[in-house]
């Protein structure tokens, strides 16, 4: 039974250069119709499966403050009606500094949101042209201010390395602006190059420039030194918090739980089945109207599926993955099913045991794919 919800909101007023993400420039679009077509997912999304509690909430995008003062409101009052708060603990709205102001933030506290995860990627104004990113240092800086100022004290920065034209030591310099701002958590990314975007078609053309592979090693390393040297925890593989601010929404993704996903292009996880959202808004809008739901893929996962997903995904968090958890939903030990794949992985370094549990060790942290690969398709 989900106790988690993910709420997209696709709209941006610029596009990214790195991001993949469902989106659509917000100019023009039918925002006030999507936000209808919303709330009718969530209304018949909640009568199919109800739920007894919920835990979590995350808004993300897309741009979800590219939405104006009333439609910020409207979409929050909805969240409200159909979703209890009564036992929430966490409520996280994504936003880009540019457009995210006081008044924003007050509505944001208003209905409910505790948690803020801002989109820094770096604090040098080439870097940010070179993203796409149309905010500055300022933008930061006064964000985090007024969040605080309204209440919202629970404070998350996306950082990036590995970008186009970066150096260690403008990584070192955003981090040393990052840590000034007294945040408690932080997410730190490599880049990734993904298909449909602008930097990989820049890739493809032999016109992008990123740093070697050695270097964004060494950047990830300064990263963790630097985190750890500023009591920040290192509690999954690209993010790092002050105890008791560890990200509980994205916990549940890495624990292998049940969640909805409201929105174009978002994705649930709900009886057992995984279903993905149609991306484009007039076939989302389109699908409700036929069916109740914007669904264009819907499976059913198989044990050894389930399975597979508890090793990969719980082993992104540093305390890895319980064998006693496993036994519960699985009625067997990860050592039956996985055994040779674990021993060898013990043997070359990159796990390690601690009582009942299996974690990646530091090399292993630099090599997490490789040891995901070796739990896909063994069952």
């Amino acid at each position: 039974m989900p106790e988690a919800a993910y709420f997209h909101i696709p709209f941006c007023v610029n596009i990214c250069h790195y991001c993949d993400f469902n989106k659509v420039f917000l100019k023009g679009q039918p925002v006030n119709e999507y936000l209808t077509y919303m709330e009718k997912e969530m209304i018949n999304t909640v009568r199919q499966t109800p739920y007894s509690r919920m835990k979590t909430i995350f808004v993300g995008g897309g741009t979800p403050t590219a939405l104006d003062y009333e439609q910020f409101e409207t979409f929050l009052k909805m969240v409200n009606r159909h979703f209890s708060f009564d036992e929430l603990d966490e409520f996280t709205v994504e936003a880009n500094p540019e457009q995210t102001d006081r008044k924003k933030l007050e509505i944001m506290e208003a209905y409910g949101v505790n948690r803020l995860s801002i989109g820094v990627q770096a604090f040098q104004e080439q870097l940010l042209k070179e993203l796409g990113r149309t905010h500055v240092k300022e933008d930061v800086i006064r964000t985090v201010s007024e969040a605080k100022a309204v209440g919202i004290e629970n404070i998350s920065l996306d950082i990036m390395f590995g970008l186009p034209h970066q150096t260690v030591d403008m990584l070192k310099e955003t981090l040393e602006i990052a840590f000034s701002l007294n945040v408690p958590h932080f997410s730190a990314y490599s880049l990734q190059l993904e298909k449909k975007t602008v930097f990989y078609n820049r890739a493809v053309k032999g016109d992008l420039l990123l740093p070697e592979q050695e270097e964004e090693a060494q950047m990830y390393e300064v990263l963790m030194e630097q985190m750890e040297k500023h009591g920040y925890v290192q509690y999954e593989i690209s993010n790092f918090a002050r105890p008791g601010y560890e990200s509980k929404h994205n916990l549940q993704y890495w624990d292998n739980n049940e969640y909805y996903g409201i929105g174009a292009g978002a994705h649930s996880y709900v009886n057992g089945k995984r279903m993905a959202n149609a991306g484009p808004l007039k076939k989302y809008m389109s699908l409700i109207d036929e069916t109740g739901f914007p669904y264009v893929h819907s499976e059913t996962l198989a044990p050894s599926a389930k399975m597979e997903e508890e090793l990969f995904m719980g082993l992104r968090k540093m305390d890895g993955v319980s064998d006693t958890r496993f036994k519960q939903r699985y009625g067997k030990s990860m050592y039956e099913v996985f055994g040779p794949q674990i021993e060898q992985l013990l043997a070359k370094g990159w796990l390690k045991k601690s009582g009942d549990r299996v974690s990646l060790t530091k090399d292993g942290t630099f090599l997490g794919n490789e040891v995901f690969q070796e739990f896909i398709g063994v069952v």
